[in-house]
C-alpha cells in the first residue's frame, strides 16, 4: 500500500522546485510509482491495475492537489485554522507564544506545526508509517463527525502518527491549501503523462467526472472516453476584465489579435496579490477577505472549439450542422461584435437541475464552488415546480450561469448588494427575511442542455439557446414570497399559497448587440441610472473559458471617488507575505474629540494596490511606530496616509464610522500629504448619499 510520506516528499521537492517542466516530470514519476509501473509511452497496451491500487492512485492525486475529496463529492472536513491548532498544540506541547511565533515565521500553519514537532517541542515519529488508505479513513471520520471534540481527537490521533513532514502537508490537505506552487492542471498534465494519454483528454474527463481520482484511473485504464458529463458539481466560472472607458472596451474587442491566436485569447485569473473586487462577493459575507482559486479547464475548452471548427472546415457537404465556435481565428475582422447587458450587483452562480439520475434535485453553486442552496429556498421551489412540470428541453437536465439578485418585486429592479448580503451565508431563512429580501435567478448565458455540455459553442448561439429555455422555463419558475409549509429539495411538498401569490423567480439578463463608443456609455448611464454596477461586455464569438479573465469579456465600472486616509493599524499577512505588515486599516478624521483634535474613524482595510518593495518600506516604519499588539495585529501612529479607490460605501457597525468602503484599493502611499489633510466623516456621507445603489432608507 502506498505510503503518504511519499506524496509529503514531493510536495516538499515541488515546493523548492521552480521550473514547471521539472515539477510534471516530478509528478509523472511519482504517479507512475504509485501506480507500480514504468511511464506508459503513447499506443502501449494499457497496465492492469488492482482496485486497491487505483484508490491509492486517486487519493494520491487528489490529495497533491490539496483536495480530501473529490469536487463532486459534496462532503467537507469542517476543520479550520482554530481547530487544527489546537491538535498542534496538544501534540506538541507547545505554548501559545511558540504558536504564534512560528506561525508568523511561515506564515503557514503546516509548516510551523513541522518546526513544533521535532525537538525542543515536539517528538514526532522518524518513521514513516502512514499510508494514504489510513489518511482517507481519518478523513472519511472527520466528515461525519458531529461533534467539534470528535474532530480534533481524529485530528491529534493522526498527527501522533505523522512524521513531521507528514504532519506538515496533512495540516495543509486539511486546509485545502498545499502551497507548493503547483495547480490542478499540472496535475493533469502530469498524470497524462504517466498513463500515455492526451492531456486534453484527461482535463476533458475531470471537468465531466468532476473526479480527478478516476480520471487518472480511466487514463491508466486507456479509458477516458469513458467518461460522462455529471451535473450537482460547479463548473469554474468565466471572469471579465476592467476596463475603463467604452473607447478602451471597443479597443479590446477591435484590436487584431496576433496570428493563430484566436479572438477567444485569455490570462488567467489574478493571483492573491492582486485581486479583482470580484473575487470577494460570493464568500460568506459581503467585506470577506479570502479569495477562492479556480481550477482553469479553459485549454480543454479551447482545444474542442478548435477541434469543432477544423470538422465544419473539411465537412464541406454538412454546411450548417456543425456551427463554427470560432469564426474569426484565421481572418479577424476589426469590427465590434459584441453584447451589451447591464452588470449586476448581486451574486454569481450557477443552478443546476433536471438530471434524470437525481428526480427533483435542485442545486445553486456560488463562484468559490460552495453549495449555497438552503440559502435561497424560493429559487429552490421555483425550479422544482418547472421539474415537476416537465417541460420539452428539460430531459438530460440544464446549468444555468447568472446572477442571484435581491428584487424589488414593485419597482422590477435589482436591490442593492448591502440589502441582499443580509441573506448571504444564512442556512435558515425564515418568512420575515424571505419576504422583506425577495430574491429572483437573472440567467446570462447556457452551460449544459439536452445532454451536451456547450462552452466551447460560441455565445451568441448559447444566448440563442438561452432565450429559448428562459422562455419555456419562466412562466413555470415561480414561488411565493414567503412559504408556511416545510420543503424537501428532490421531494413533494404541498404549498398554502395560491398560484396568484407566486412570483416570478427566473429572468434573462437584457442584451443587445452593441456597435459603438457611445452606444456603450449610454447604456452604462442608463444601467446606473437603474441602480446596477455598470455594463459587461461580451465578444459574440467568445467561448465559454471556466475560470478565465481575458479579452473576450469585459466589464466597465467608473470609480465612484477616491479619498485621502491614514494608516491606524495594520496586520501580518499569509504565505508569501508572512512576517509583512500587509494588511492596513484606515480612517477618516471625525469631528473633535475632547482635546479639540480631530477624532480618527476607521472606514475599512485594504491590502492589494502596493508593491513588494512598498510593503516592505512600509512594514519597516509600521513596526517602528507601533503602539499596541495584538497578536498578528497591531495599532500604529496615525502618521501614513494612503489614497483609496473603492466600489461604493456602505453602511457598517464594524467601524466606529458608521460606514464600510467596498472593496477597498490602495492607489498610492502619500507621503506628500499632511495628516491634517485627509478626507472627513462629512466627505464620506456625501459619497454615500450621491450613490444611486445605496440602499432606501426610513
Amino acid at each position: 500500500m502506498a505510503l503518504f510520506a511519499a506524496l509529503a516528499r514531493l510536495a516538499e521537492d515541488l515546493s523548492h522546485q521552480s521550473s514547471r517542466l521539472q515539477k510534471r516530470a516530478l509528478i509523472a514519476q511519482a504517479v507512475a510509482a504509485v501506480a507500480g509501473v514504468a511511464q506508459v509511452r503513447p499506443g502501449e497496451a494499457p497496465p492492469v491495475l488492482s482496485a486497491e491500487v487505483e484508490a491509492d492512485l486517486g487519493r494520491f492525486c487528489m490529495y497533491l492537489a490539496g483536495t480530501p475529496f473529490s469536487e463532486a463529492d459534496p462532503r467537507k472536513l469542517n476543520t479550520g485554522g482554530a481547530l487544527l491548532s489546537r491538535a498542534v498544540k496538544a501534540v506538541s506541547g507547545c505554548t501559545d507564544a511558540a504558536l504564534t511565533a512560528a506561525y508568523r515565521r511561515h506564515g503557514d500553519l503546516g509548516s510551523a506545526a513541522h518546526d513544533l514537532l521535532i525537538p525542543p517541542y515536539g517528538n514526532a515519529p522518524t518513521e514513516p508509517m502512514l499510508t494514504l488508505s489510513a489518511v482517507g479513513d481519518v478523513l472519511t471520520a472527520m466528515a461525519s463527525a458531529r461533534e467539534s471534540s470528535s474532530r480534533t481527537a481524529l485530528v491529534e490521533g493522526l498527527l501522533r502518527r505523522a512524521t513531521a513532514l507528514e504532519a506538515k502537508y496533512l495540516i495543509k490537505l486539511m486546509l485545502g491549501d498545499m502551497r507548493i506552487g503547483v495547480k490542478q492542471s499540472l496535475i493533469e498534465e502530469a498524470v497524462a503523462v504517466a498513463a500515455g494519454a492526451e492531456a486534453a483528454e484527461l482535463r476533458h474527463a475531470v471537468m465531466l467526472e468532476a473526479d480527478l481520482g478516476r480520471a487518472a484511473a480511466l487514463a491508466f485504464r486507456g479509458a477516458l472516453d469513458q467518461a460522462r458529463m455529471r451535473l450537482f458539481h460547479p463548473l469554474g466560472f468565466m471572469l471579465a476584465s476592467p476596463v475603463g472607458s467604452p473607447e478602451e472596451a471597443i479597443a479590446r474587442f477591435t484590436e487584431k489579435p496576433a496570428k493563430g491566436k484566436a479572438a477567444v485569447d485569455s490570462e488567467p485569473a489574478r493571483d492573491e496579490s492582486s485581486p479583482d473586487e470580484e473575487d470577494f462577493k460570493d464568500l460568506n459575507g459581503p467585506e470577506a477577505l479570502t479569495i477562492c482559486d479556480e481550477d482553469e479547464l479553459a485549454e480543454d475548452v479551447e482545444a474542442e472549439a478548435e477541434q469543432v471548427l477544423r470538422s465544419a472546415q473539411d465537412d464541406k457537404s454538412g454546411e450548417g450542422q456543425v456551427p463554427n465556435p470560432t469564426p474569426d481565428i484565421e481572418h479577424p475582422t476589426p469590427v465590434l461584435q459584441a453584447f451589451l447587458e447591464d452588470k449586476y450587483d448581486g451574486m454569481r452562480a450557477q443552478i443546476h437541475l433536471g438530471d434524470p439520475a437525481a428526480p427533483g434535485r435542485v442545486v445553486l453553486y456560488s463562484r468559490n464552488r460552495e453549495d449555497i442552496t438552503l440559502s435561497y429556498p424560493e429559487l429552490v421551489e421555483a425550479f422544482h415546480g418547472v421539474i415537476e412540470d416537465a417541460p420539452p428541453g428539460l430531459s438530460g437536465g440544464l446549468i444555468l450561469d447568472g446572477e442571484i439578485l435581491g428584487w424589488d418585486m414593485e419597482a422590477g429592479r435589482a436591490l442593492p448588494f448591502a440589502i441582499l448580503g443580509q441573506r448571504i451565508g444564512r442556512k435558515k431563512v425564515d418568512n420575515e427575511l424571505r419576504a422583506r429580501i425577495p430574491v429572483v435567478f437573472m440567467a446570462f448565458d447556457l452551460l449544459y442542455e439536452r445532454g451536451e455540455l456547450l462552452l466551447a459553442r460560441p455565445l451568441r448561439e448559447r444566448r440563442e439557446r438561452l432565450e429559448q429555455v428562459v422562455a419555456r422555463l419562466a412562466p413555470l419558475a415561480t414561488a411565493p414570497l414567503d412559504q408556511h409549509t416545510a420543503f424537501a429539495p428532490g421531494g413533494l411538498f404541498a404549498a398554502l399559497a395560491t398560484d396568484e401569490d407566486h412570483v416570478p423567480r427566473l429572468m434573462l439578463s437584457p442584451a443587445k448587440l452593441v456597435e459603438s463608443a457611445e452606444a456603450i456609455d449610454l447604456a452604462y448611464a442608463e444601467a446606473r441610472a437603474r441602480a446596477n454596477e455598470g455594463v459587461m461586455i461580451k465578444s459574440a464569438a467568445s467561448l465559454y473559458l471556466p475560470g478565465r479573465r481575458g479579452l473576450a469579456w469585459v466589464k466597465l465600472k467608473r470609480e465612484l471617488a477616491t479619498l485621502d486616509v491614514v494608516i491606524t493599524g495594520a496586520e501580518f499577512g499569509h504565505g508569501r507575505r508572512a512576517g509583512l505588515l500587509s494588511d492596513y486599516t484606515f480612517a477618516v478624521q471625525g469631528a473633535a474629540g475632547p482635546d479639540g483634535e480631530p477624532q480618527l474613524l476607521n472606514v475599512g482595510k485594504a491590502y492589494s494596490g502596493v508593491t513588494d518593495q512598498e510593503i516592505a518600506e512600509l512594514t519597516g516604519w509600521l513596526k517602528a511606530h507601533t503602539l499596541e499588539e495584538h497578536g498578528h495585529f497591531r495599532t500604529v501612529e496615525p502618521l501614513r496616509v494612503l489614497e483609496v479607490a473603492f466600489n461604493n460605501i456602505m453602511r457598517s457597525d464594524r467601524h466606529a464610522s458608521g460606514y464600510a468602503l467596498r472593496f477597498p484599493r490602495i492607489l498610492r502611499v502619500r507621503d506628500d500629504k499632511p495628516v491634517g489633510e485627509i478626507d472627513t466623516l462629512e466627505r464620506v456621507e456625501e459619497i454615500y448619499l450621491s450613490q444611486p445603489d445605496r440602499p432606501q432608507e426610513s
